[in-house]
């Protein structure tokens, strides 16, 4: 019996944004569906979210999505765990899909030492490849980086990164953080920063200038603390964004505006004012 999700919490103080979700793996399949989850989010002050593609159905899937409710928008790409087979068909689909109205990023990409399903120089190959689309396309990367960290720095220095570049999930220690801080790179906090053990991510989460934080969900996955194991869903989104004010000895509400409106000129949205 699949675990109950968490309870909805009281609405946050400012609306936020859920800069990476994945609807379809929340159990989305239709406009109804869709429009339900951001209902559920909304109420919680989750304002919008950016649902994201690991292969080329949920690409399709996302694009076609974000245009089924004003609340989403949609990243496309190909999932590090799934280049063992890239080739010219699976690059033409992407390149068309990233031309999409609401399609505001190239991702999630990257690279993935955790699971053995593609080999690294196929990995690494496909991030070149996507780093160049995003600069092409002059959208942003958004990129998965699992017990990866060294090569996926080399491989964007070596590259040269796109003008705007969001670590998903950042999961580094505060060196990380400096570097890619300094790099002006993104990092987009999960619930993963709300865990109690995540010492070495407290530590990054509280350097981090305002301008250069996300807050994300990957649900259904990462679910925050006190619900870990759960469910994940876009509203879960204002639990990360309480915990993450509270470790940086922040005011919820300047945390959710910090948040609301990076997202918007990280991924070029309409401004929202008000939940």
């Amino acid at each position: 019996m699949r675990a109950e999700r968490p309870p909805v919490p009281e609405r946050l103080p400012a609306p936020a944004i859920d800069s990476h979700t994945h609807l379809d793996a929340c159990g989305a399949a239709t406009a109804a569906d869709v429009t339900a989850i951001l209902d559920r989010a909304e109420s919680a002050g989750i304002a919008r979210v950016v649902t994201v593609a690991d292969d080329l159905a949920a690409a399709r899937w996302a694009a076609q999505a974000s245009t089924w409710d004003d609340r989403v928008y949609a990243a496309v790409a190909i999932h590090p765990t799934r280049t063992k087979e890239f080739g010219d068909a699976e690059r033409s689909e992407v390149e068309r899909l990233v031309t999409g109205e609401r399609v505001v990023a190239v991702g999630e990409t990257g690279l993935d030492y955790y699971w053995d399903y593609s080999p690294p120089e196929a990995q690494q190959e496909a991030f070149r490849w996507h780093i160049d689309l995003a600069k092409r396309a002059g959208l942003p990367l958004m990129i998965h980086d699992r017990e990866a960290h060294e090569d996926v720095l080399r491989v964007l220095d070596e590259e040269g990164p796109p003008e705007t570049v969001v670590f998903h999930c950042f999961s580094g220690d505060a060196e990380m953080a400096r570097r890619c801080v300094a790099a002006g790179y993104v990092l987009s906090f999960a619930g993963t920063v709300t865990f109690r053990n995540a010492r070495a991510l407290h530590e990054a989460a509280r350097l981090v200038p305002a301008e250069q934080f996300l807050v994300e969900t990957d649900a259904p996955f990462l679910t925050p603390h006190p619900y870990r194991g759960r469910p994940n869903e876009p509203y879960c989104a204002a639990y990360t964004v309480r915990g993450l004010a509270d470790l940086r000895e922040e005011r919820i509400e300047d945390v959710a505006d910090a948040v609301r409106r990076n997202a918007e000129r990280v991924f070029r949205l309409p401004s929202v004012t008000s939940g």
